[in-house]
């Protein structure tokens, strides 16, 4: 496969670009794509949202060792909305804008007709540093396009035998020939090749300042400042680090560094201590690298060589990594902040709107930015795709929005956080007009004005007027009016062709309003001049020929037609009283031909019988008018709660007093929590009955309720409101009721609690009782009985009793528990048996001192009687103590000595029946010494040792003997045999030319006799010729050099989630093991926690970043040679 073509190299001349670009053909010759390509990974994988801005990317240059080099780029910016920004990397992410004006130099121009944008980046004078992969970064709000390349940098190439070429011509001169000659070329070759001899330890391309900074850093920092400094050999830099021994001084500025970590809960604080060596350093904090200047909320302190910082009032925003710096040296810790539960301060209300309104359900919790869930019917809310739902957060309240809200968002919903809940109903309820004020018939005469007016509920609802069908359009005669609720008609000048059927529609409800206007036609006939007066009623439509009903609060107005020649006199009676008024509220208006009865906003006190009298010379006329003044009801009367239950109560009421002159059709209920202000509707139609139950409310919260009257006028104005009330139900009835035990007067039954509870706990429980075959129960406890059960005291012997519990609460009492058959009361005979624990069916042992405490548990009725006896004799009871219940018996010796062991007898014994149980109990001590301790034989070095057993074995057998020896010079003794069973033993290994004593301790279960038996003769060990050889072994060697059993495994993790590598390592002497990252040495690094036990090693990493990914290598080391693994850690970005 051909290789790409190398670029062309020129030597020195005049001042040109002296970056040439590698030729493309190159290319199409089949070069493998890698090896075209840079070595680092490209940026676009990265990028969010990539687009193709580059129209002229740079290109991969090849360039000599001190010549400049020129990067070009142009963008295409007629597609963007802002103009783009360019940025230059080497590596992975130093950026080479911080370096502007050194040797970087940054060129940017734009042609404005096309909207192209050309950068340049020039690097003056290369150097083998320089080499390396590079990316250019453009980006314009929310597109971004990047583009990677390499820049190769070698050496000057001089040609063979021409020495002129290395040299320089001082000046700017055009001409290759003008200008002195410049040495300083060689010169300083030879010196930077002397420098090469002399420290041949350092890398090429690596600056000397660096190369000074990398000496003195630490290796963890290694990887750092390669990266900043453009070092792209890192094999080679690390190896001839390596090579160089670098002194690290220790430093004790710190004697107590911080912890690894702290934890606080958030609103708290926090103190951070640590001890310094010299109270006169100066001391740096530093947040996440940023220095921590002192402030309200970072108060330092210094307390001789402690160094405190304390941090007040921790939020979220304080959980990070916290260092303190002195000089070179620094400490550092992590700091966690933990959230409070969040309860809720404000719940949520109830809520009762119409279809299509929009509903805000709000609630205050105790944290501002807490996560809430929302919950409709038991099911979690979330934003729908059509936007349905609407979360808000107003600081520490939570809005959840609904809007265009339909009757399916009826339902309970319900607000938790971490630490507690609240819940309310919602209810939508379909809209529904009512009509305040019908439309009347109206009579009126030519030239005259009428007016239809209606009164509806909802002041935003509009509306059609129409005329026998057809919609009436506004002209100079009609006008229409909407004012808040009142929707009025005017008809000026009426002429006998407005005679109609008047028809009012609100839109969109399902209602028609309408009323006949009438024409009044007078006709003009002739009559003699003397005319007796004559009054002229129209009252068709009303219930009585001369009755008038008006609305409280309406206008009355009545206009009483009269004719007569000459004109006659009107008067008017009130109740046979005249009145005359002329103004005021009621009043009279006189006209010709025309009398005018006017009440302005109608109330109760106007009704009554009006007469109007018309007198002329001629004759007399006269009219009875009864007006009768309609209003709403009152409100109903004493309302009250009678019963409640566990989600439901029921509410009565009396009629109101005052009808409002209507026969009230029903009421309308309304409810509430205490304390909020939204009251919801129980019933949409009217409902008739004086009594209500009210559902699906919530046990164990305050509720109140308001009933309203309605009849055909309106509601009435005010409701009487209820006391507030629980909804609290009593308790299910007790479980599992069974009798424990029966005598001649009592019986002792016992239970559970109920199943359901509920808010209203349970203050006790209540026990009846009954006669079998009587009808009324008799209580048993006077006062609530507390615990699940209960002895019922004071029955009649032998009759059949039937008893019952109930449970009792705030609510009432629950529904009783019944035994399922009558309980006969008598004694109940039980044999006598004594039920003898398993550790007493032995031997019972003691030691001499200890307590001695039996219980013996038996059975038997009526209480057996009990007698206790030893060996045949009763006890004493100065030194044994006996106590005895009606199910158990207690044996009790304070201080136990030998003369209490013995056999013990218990018998237990109802009349002639009883049980016997034989208990033996053993007081045992130590032992005495041992007698006649005796060296019977001597030999080598051996002596054979006999004695006798002790005279008092402590009420023990002998379990063993210890035997020591010591020599007669210095006599210190020496154990020689523990636990020996017999009476004699050999003791061997004696020294040549030593005396020996012995002596023998006794031993039983409670330990080695007090004192020894010490031998009254000596064993002496003569001196011989004997000569010790010893066997001769060769011993194993278990050295071994490292080997690794479980090598490392390639990882790939989530940033952010921390992970562990782990494998296994063998060698002896043990190992010392050695975590690298790329090559470099960890230390001292809080993010890495390294773990050897028993040849597993783990390196865990705390929350891993990107940088974090890499090549890790374990290495393991000791005498005998060294063996390393290594695997490759990807840290991903969750997207």
């Amino acid at each position: 496969m051909p290789e790409p073509k190398p670029a062309i190299k020129k030597g020195p001349g005049p001042a040109k670009p002296a970056a040439k670009k590698e030729e493309k053909p190159a290319e199409k010759e089949g070069a493998p794509e890698e090896e075209l390509l840079p070595a680092e990974p490209s940026t676009e994988e990265h990028a969010h949202e990539l687009t193709g801005l580059f129209i002229k990317p740079p290109e991969n240059l090849t360039v000599e060792t001190g010549k400049d080099i020129l990067l070009s780029a142009s963008v295409d910016a007629s597609q963007l909305t802002a103009k783009p920004a360019i940025k230059w990397f080497k590596g992975k992410w130093l950026e080479l804008g911080s370096k502007s004006g050194t040797r970087f130099q940054f060129k940017e121009t734009i042609e404005k007709e096309k909207k192209i944008y050309h950068f340049e980046l020039k690097i003056l004078k290369a150097i083998a540093a320089d080499a390396g992969g590079y990316r250019c970064e453009v980006v314009s709000k929310d597109k971004c396009d990047s583009v990677s390349f390499n820049i190769d940098v070698e050496a000057a190439a001089a040609e063979e035998g021409s020495v002129l070429q290395a040299f320089k011509r001082t000046g700017d001169q055009k001409d290759e020939n003008a200008g002195e000659l410049d040495f300083s070329g060689l010169l300083k070759k030879r010196v930077e090749e002397k420098k090469k001899e002399a420290k041949g330890d350092e890398p090429e391309g690596i600056p000397p300042d660096v190369w000074e900074i990398l000496k003195k850093a630490k290796p963890s920092e290694y990887e750092k400042i390669a990266f900043q400094y453009g070092v792209t050999d890192l094999r080679g830099m690390l190896k001839r680090l390596k090579k160089k021994k670098v002194e690290i001084k220790k430093s004790e500025a710190f004697t107590k560094k911080l912890d690894e970590c702290y934890s606080v809960d958030k609103g708290q604080k926090i103190k951070m201590i640590l001890e310094i060596s010299n109270p006169d350093l100066q001391i740096k904090w530093f947040k996440n690298g940023q220095e921590i200047r002192p402030s309200a909320k970072y108060v330092f302190e210094s307390v001789g060589l402690k160094k405190i910082m304390t941090i007040n009032k921790c939020t979220l925003a304080d959980d990070a990594q916290y260092e303190c710096v002195i000089g070179e040296e620094k400490c550092s810790t992590e700091l966690f902040v933990k959230e409070p539960p969040v309860t809720v301060v404000k719940p949520l209300e109830d809520q009762q709107v119409f279809v299509g309104d929009k509903v805000e359900m709000e609630v205050e919790v105790s944290e501002e930015g807490a996560v809430v869930m929302w919950m409709k019917d038991g099911v979690e809310l979330t934003r729908e795709e059509t936007f349905k739902y609407r979360f808000k957060k107003d600081g520490k309240k939570h809005i959840l929005i609904i809007n265009d809200s339909t009757q399916e968002d009826t339902g309970r919903y319900k607000v938790m956080t971490n630490g507690g809940m609240c819940e309310a109903d919602l209810i939508v309820e379909e809209k529904q007009l009512e009509v305040i004020q019908d439309i009347a018939d109206l009579t009126v005469k030519a030239t005259d004005q009428a007016v239809f007016k209606c009164e509806v509920s909802d002041e935003k609802v509009t509306g059609k007027w129409y005329k026998n069908g057809i919609e009436i359009r506004p002209s100079k005669r009609i006008t229409m009016t909407h004012k808040g609720r009142i929707h009025k008609l005017v008809i000026d000048d009426v002429k006998p062709e407005d005679e109609a059927d008047y028809t009012f529609v609100p839109d969109g409800f399902a209602l028609t309003l309408s009323a006949k206007l009438n024409f009044l036609e007078i006709k003009v006939e002739y009559v003699p001049r003397q005319e007796p007066p004559k009054i002229h009623l129209d009252c068709s439509g009303g219930e009585h020929i001369n009755t008038i009903i008006v609305v409280a609060g309406n206008k009355l107005r009545f206009d009483v037609p009269i004719t007569g020649e000459p004109a006659p006199t009107v008067s008017w009676f009130r109740r046979d009283t005249p009145f005359t008024d002329t103004d005021g509220r009621v009043h009279i208006e006189l006209k010709t031909e025309l009398s005018s009865l006017v009440i302005e906003g109608a109330e109760r006190s106007d009704e009554g019988t009006y007469n109007i009298v018309v007198t002329n010379p001629v004759g007399e006329d006269k009219a009875t008018l009864i007006i009768k003044v309609v209003d709403v009801p009152d409100p109903p009367e004493n309302v009250r709660i009678t019963s409640v239950g566990e989600d439901w109560a029921s509410v009565i009421w009396e009629p109101p007093k005052y009808d409002g002159g209507k026969e009230v059709t029903g009421y309308l209920i309304e409810r509430k929590k205490k304390g909020s202000q939204r009251w919801m509707k129980m019933n949409f139609e009217v409902y008739k009955e004086l009594s209500y139950q009210s559902v699906k409310m919530i046990e164990g919260i305050l509720y109140e309720i308001r009933v309203f009257a309605v009849n055909c006028i309106g509601v009435s104005q005010q409701a009487n409101t209820s006391k507030p009330f629980m909804p609290i139900a009593p308790t299910s009835e007790p479980l599992h009721l069974t009798v424990e035990d029966v005598t001649d007067t009592t019986c002792t039954l016992k239970w559970r609690p109920p199943d359901r509870i509920g808010a209203g706990g349970i203050d006790g429980y209540l026990i009846e009782y009954r006669k079998e075959g009587a009808t009324e129960w008799t209580s048993s406890n006077t006062e609530l009985v507390e615990r699940c059960g209960y002895t019922a005291k004071d029955l009649p012997t032998g009759e059949r009793i039937e008893f019952r519990v109930i449970a009792v609460n705030i609510a009432g009492y629950s529904e009783p528990a019944f035994l399922t058959q009558p309980v006969t009361i008598r004694e109940i005979v039980q044999q006598p048996k004594i039920r003898l624990p398993r550790h007493l069916r032995q031997t019972y042992i003691r030691k001499v001192g200890q307590q001695v405490n039996l219980v013996i548990p038996f059975q038997g009725k009526p209480r057996p009687k009990v007698t206790w006896g030893k060996e045949g004799q009763p006890l004493d009871p100065k030194q044994i103590s006996i106590r005895t219940s009606d199910m158990d018996t207690i044996l009790f010796i304070r201080s136990a000595e030998r003369a209490h062991s013995g056999k013990y007898s218990l018998t237990v014994q109802i009349e002639n029946m009883e049980d016997t149980a034989n208990i033996n109990i053993r007081i045992v001590e130590k032992p005495g010494a041992p007698q006649a301790v005796t060296v019977k034989e001597v030999w080598g070095f051996n002596a054979f040792i006999e004695w006798l057993p002790p005279k008092d074995n402590g009420n023990s057998e002998i379990t063993g003997y210890t035997i020591q020896k010591a020599d007669k010079k210095t006599m210190e003794w020496f154990t020689v045999f523990e636990h020996n069973r017999k009476t004699q033993c050999t003791v061997s290994d004696l020294i040549m030319g030593n005396e020996y004593y012995f002596r023998v301790f006794s031993e039983n279960i409670c330990g080695l006799s007090e004192n020894p038996a010490v031998s009254k003769n000596t064993a002496k060990i003569q001196k011989t010729g004997i000569v010790f050889k010893p066997l001769d072994y060769k011993e194993r060697d278990v050295n071994m050099a490292p080997t690794f059993l479980t090598p490392l495994i390639d990882r790939n993790v989530i940033a952010g989630y921390s992970t562990a590598l782990n494998c296994a390592v063998r060698g002896f002497p043990k190992p010392k093991v050695i975590w690298m990252k790329n090559k470099v040495e960890i230390r001292d690094d809080p993010k890495f926690i390294m773990k050897h036990n028993q040849g597993v090693l783990t390196l865990n990493i705390r929350k891993p970043s990107p940088f974090d990914g890499g090549t890790y290598t374990c290495r393991a080391i000791n005498e005998l040679g060294e063996a390393e693994v290594d695997c490759k850690l990807e840290v991903r970005v969750p997207q």
